[in-house]
């Protein structure tokens, strides 16, 4: 059986190893919009989180089996459509993501000084089509709208220390412009309440040991909350116990690693039950100097909590806004299904719904939540419906599909040429050795002409 899967990073790697894995005789083809793999591990992954980024090795060794090809450069949707691929191939996978971020929705979001965390991410990891991003960091006060893991990431790079940054991959012009960076205090924003953040206590633990920037919460948000927390599950337990912890603790508790030649000390903050209604222009009215915010109060408990408006609002100044309130799915071809009210292709066990032989694994799938081992997971449950169909019957394994050969023609007819994975071996070494010189893991190349030029296209 061939059979092709849309996207390279965690979830067309993980649904493509396990598929060759359990059947001895399936060829997978990925196909890929960018020359580059791996999807967010390369991109979204933070810099100073290498050891997440260890997956490639494993997602490498499926790419050089003699059973997989990697066809890079290759736009599905446009270069290529989806009937197209089901023509070609036995079984098409959609593993292609969230590339989109969810608005606000509120006036004065398009203000300059306010940017999606989803782009400015992929303005300091190199993802070429955030490479111009040029953020204003010329202020002292940023106001993130979020409480997930991007959040505590994004004001993490922001706060860090520039020697630590400068031993990861972070993208020689993004440290060039957090050099410098006037931004000395960051305050995280959330509708809910303490109970109720997404991020994690190994992201929250990184951001309280920060050195050089000091944690401020207030003790009055987390009143009470070591009762209500009694029989919550372990994680939101000990993460709720670190939050208290860190408001109790007196200032000076904690040693402050003052840093070489430190400038004024740098701090970042939880703000809890406050919702943003707009961002605020400047006098001359062109750029934010801060967001107007309804304090809300909870109507329920736990995760299923909403943030209701109570009528009050408060101002508070800043002049960079980042809204890190989650991805979101576009669809990718008027063939595909769509929900998009839930930005997923409808689907059952990664079966979509109505069109046999159409799969879909990772955010596409389930929405834009979780981590990569909940990818991974994800990403075998929809491989396993595929080997099953495939056993059973389901699908129509007549010899005609020609695979890459049928696709290859369709591609040259309309002048794309794809890179293949030693082309991308090629690029990742020029990177390596630019890193090498400046005493980085890689400098990332953001230009996708230029990653053609490298390799002859």
């Amino acid at each position: 059986p061939r059979i092709c899967v849309v996207g390279s990073g965690p979830a067309g790697f993980y649904t493509a190893q396990h598929i060759l894995k359990h059947h001895g005789g399936a060829q997978v083809d990925i196909y890929e919009k960018l020359p580059v793999p791996f999807g967010l591990v390369r991109f979204g992954v933070a810099p100073d989180h290498p050891e997440v980024k260890n997956v490639i090795n494993t997602f490498t060794q499926t790419a050089r089996s003699e059973r997989c090809a990697y066809y890079g450069n290759v736009t599905v949707g446009r270069d290529v459509t989806v009937p197209e691929l089901q023509q070609a191939y036995h079984a098409v996978v959609l593993s292609y993501g969230a590339e989109d971020n969810r608005v606000l929705g509120i006036p004065g979001e398009n203000l300059p000084g306010v940017y999606s965390a989803r782009a400015f991410v992929g303005w300091y990891n190199g993802l070429p089509e955030n490479r111009d991003l040029k953020p204003d960091l010329s202020c002292e006060t940023a106001l993130i709208l979020g409480h997930g893991n991007v959040a505590l990431d994004v004001a993490r790079i922001l706060l860090s220390p520039l020697q630590l940054l400068r031993k990861t991959d972070i993208t020689d012009s993004s440290l060039a412009a957090l050099a410098c960076s006037k931004v000395k205090r960051v305050w995280l924003v959330g509708r809910r309440g303490p109970l109720q953040v997404a991020f994690t206590i190994k992201e929250l633990r990184e951001m309280i040991n920060l050195p050089g920037a000091t944690a401020v919460l207030d003790p009055a948000d987390f009143t009470g909350l070591e009762n209500a927390v009694k029989d919550a599950p372990r994680p939101r337990k000990r993460l709720t116990e670190l939050m208290i912890k860190t408001a109790l603790e007196k200032p000076g508790e904690k040693p402050v690693e003052v840093q070489a030649g430190a400038a004024a000390p740098r701090e970042w903050g939880l703000k809890f039950q406050r919702s943003p209604q707009e961002v605020l222009p400047s006098a001359d009215g062109k750029k934010a100097r801060g967001v107007r915010m309804a304090l809300t109060c909870l109507e329920g408990s736990g995760d299923s909590a909403k943030a209701i408006p109570t009528g009050d609002v408060e101002e508070l100044e800043c002049g960079l806004v980042l809204s890190s309130i989650g991805y979101r799915s576009l669809p990718l071809d008027p063939a595909v299904p769509f929900d998009s009210q839930r930005g997923v292709i409808p689907n059952s066990s990664g079966r979509v719904e109505g069109v046999p032989g159409l799969y879909c694994s990772g955010w596409v799938k389930r929405g834009p939540t979780g981590v990569i081992i909940t990818t991974m997971n994800d990403s075998f449950d929809t491989a396993q419906s595929v080997l099953e169909d495939l056993q059973g019957g389901v699908l129509d394994l007549s010899p005609s599909r020609e695979g890459f050969g049928a696709v290859e023609s369709i591609l040259r007819s309309r002048g794309v040429r794809p890179v293949s994975f030693s082309d991308w071996e090629k690029i990742d070494a020029a990177e390596v050795a630019r890193g090498k010189a400046a005493g980085k893991p890689r400098e990332k190349i953001v230009d996708p002409a230029e990653m053609l030029r490298l390799i002859g296209h």
